[in-house]
């Protein structure tokens, strides 16, 4: 961003918004802050004529007894008032910001998984749009407050600088040819500084991603493993130091050039205001000046100094800040993909699916997926996609979800189209178990309830209906503490097998008074054994439901009403299991190589 018109336009809506953010969030903090820092401000100006009063009454007064103490006495309670003041607005100012900085925490925050929960998957698979959410999730509330403090430290300070400036000036009026030659250059330099350091955290976001993936390797109970018997520790640490390496250097850089320009403004400035203090104190000896305009001479331009840096260093921190909450601002600004209607349909549900000449291209991708794909599933079937990988059966049932949508032709639910119903309508009929099924951190009574969460949280029996459906029950009971264990290894006491998850998913999908269920791999995870039992009562679970089952296990398509073949993204053959097998086509082609694959592993 350039200091340009367009670059500062801006920067000033960015300030902006952080503004009205933050009195949105609390006007009494806010304005205790802005008072604070109002009367901070005037403090040294304070100062500065306290002492020049004190030493010119107490060089007349001296020597004069009750009549000089009386004439000190104003100017010692001005002090004292001045000093009481001094040593408490900051604390005020520390509790106003901490307050404001933990309610603008819990704002943004909540904007940010808001805004993510409305975003389309599509959005989170795209690598750039990765980029733009870890951008807007570099301490957002941290960035707000920060700019409302450097902000209020910059105005603060100005405002001290002026009222310094006007005391000077009337000692000598010199002071002001000095001010502007340095002052504004060195506000430049510092912005310049400041967007630079900017820039750098940007294009380094890819790269931090990449340092945190390394950590996570070499951290991670899933991987530390196989790390450590490929021995590739070595070579990861080498890579993520020579990430951090670079981060290291380029921030050296900045520092340097930040001493550099400082220094050149502190010594050009010093010289500058010793001059002058020369040409005051042969005025003194004029008797053009007293000897407490030569003090507070002294004084108040070694504080302006200091003031006018940290005017400077602080606008222009400020201003950094408003290009990182940009950040936040264009991912809060991105429009969700998938527009909702909102539309409820008065009727219930019925689970009945088509799909007229669909076409799906994934983003990024040359070929489309899905080519043309019309199929009707009827109210309460039970229909297999199988096909080898890369077929288009799960890009099929996340089209059903509406995940995506497509490019061309029209999936329907219930003879609507599913671009206009509401997604949380639509939602709330469908549940799935995904191949990347989830394992929550959470009790194993929450594991099943989150799969109809209204409904069930806190409900007992309804989640132990559920998992005796399931035939997990038992399972659930022999845990230490039954369904009120603690899984998963991160927050828990006990973490399960790969087929006991899944059995949870399984629960978890059917708890959900759905019309569909999307089954993807269902069984990938479990034993021969383990399959057949769960499949023994798979249809008094599927029973007044709408299911579609995604496997490569043959075992487990036989069972279904229909079976679908893909290849290619097109659907090329349909039928019962006994129909494929007599067409001999696609279906027999791969069931007899699925049989002799699994004799194999059992003859070994």
């Amino acid at each position: 961003m350039n200091f340009s018109n367009a670059g500062f336009k801006k920067l000033l809506s960015n300030a902006r918004w952080a503004l009205k953010l933050i009195w949105s969030t609390s006007v009494p903090l806010t304005l205790g802050l802005a008072a604070a820092a109002l009367l901070q401000g005037i403090v040294p100006a304070g100062v500065v004529l306290f002492a020049r009063g004190l030493i010119n009454v107490f060089v007349k007064s001296a020597g004069k007894g009750t009549e000089g103490l009386e004439a000190i006495m104003p100017w010692l309670i001005f002090g004292f008032v001045l000093a009481i003041f001094e040593a408490v607005n900051p604390l005020a100012q520390r509790f106003f910001t901490q307050r404001l900085q933990d309610d603008v925490n819990l704002k943004i925050t909540g904007k940010i998984l808001e805004h993510a929960a409305q975003l389309e998957v599509a959005f989170f698979e795209d690598s750039r749009m990765r980029e733009m959410i870890e951008r807007a999730q570099q301490n957002p509330a941290e960035r707000c407050i920060k700019f409302v403090q450097e902000t209020q430290i910059a105005l603060t300070s100005l405002l001290q600088a002026v009222s310094l400036i006007a005391i000077l000036v009337f000692v000598e009026p010199l002071i002001l040819l000095v001010l502007a030659p340095s002052a504004i250059p060195y506000l430049f330099f510092q912005w310049r500084l400041s967007k630079r350091s900017y820039l750098e955290e940007y294009y380094r976001t890819p790269k931090r991603r990449w340092t945190n993936y390394f950590v996570t390797l070499l951290t991670s109970r899933n991987s530390v493993t196989e790390i450590k018997l490929l021995g590739l520790a070595p070579f990861l640490i080498t890579q993520f130091r020579t990430l951090i390496t670079q981060f290291r250097d380029q921030d050296r850089v900045l520092q340097r050039r930040s001493l550099d320009g400082g220094s050149l403004f502190a010594i050009v400035t010093t010289v500058a205001f010793y001059l002058i203090l020369v040409r005051v104190v042969l005025k003194a000896f004029d008797g053009a000046l007293t000897v407490g305009d030569i003090a507070i001479f002294a004084g108040a331009t070694s504080r302006l100094r200091f003031t006018l840096e940290r005017t400077i260093s602080s606008l222009s921190s400020a201003m950094e800040q408003t290009l990182h909450i940009s950040n936040l601002i264009d991912f809060l600004n991105v429009k969700p993909g998938l527009a909702s209607s909102p539309v409820v349909p008065v009727r219930g549900s019925r689970g009945e699916i088509e799909f007229d000449n669909v076409v799906f291209t994934y983003p990024g991708a040359t070929e489309p997926t899905l080519s043309g794909v019309s199929l009707h599933i009827r109210s309460g079937e039970i229909v297999a996609l199988v096909g080898e990988n890369g077929a288009g059966k799960t890009t099929l049932v996340k089209l059903i979800a509406r995940l995506y949508d497509p490019e061309q032709g029209c999936v329907r639910f219930d003879g609507a189209d599913l671009r206009k119903m509401p997604l949380d309508y639509l939602h709330q009929h469908i549940s799935f178990v995904l191949q990347d099924f989830v394992r929550y951190e959470a009790t194993a009574m929450d594991n099943i309830a989150y799969g109809d969460w209204r409904r069930m949280i806190g409900d007992r029996a309804s989640v132990e209906r559920a998992a005796e459906l399931a035939g997990i029950d038992d399972m659930i009971r022999a845990l230490p503490r039954g369904y009120d264990t603690m899984l998963g290894r991160l927050f828990g006491e006990h973490d399960l097998a790969g087929g006991q998850w899944q059995k949870m998913a399984v629960a978890r999908a059917f708890s959900r008074e759905a019309s569909i269920v999307i089954l993807d791999e269902p069984t990938s995870n479990l034993s021969i054994q383990a399959e057949y039992e769960l499949f023994c009562r798979f249809r008094e679970l599927a029973r007044g439901r709408t299911t579609i089952l995604v496997s490569h296990r043959f075992s487990t398509l036989r069972m279904a009403d229909r079976i679908l073949v893909m290849e290619k993204g097109r659907i090329v053959e349909s039928g019962s299991h006994k129909q494929l097998m007599a067409n001999e086509g696609r279906y027999a082609k791969l069931y007899r190589l699925h049989r002799r694959q699994t004799n194999l592993r059992v003859a070994k």
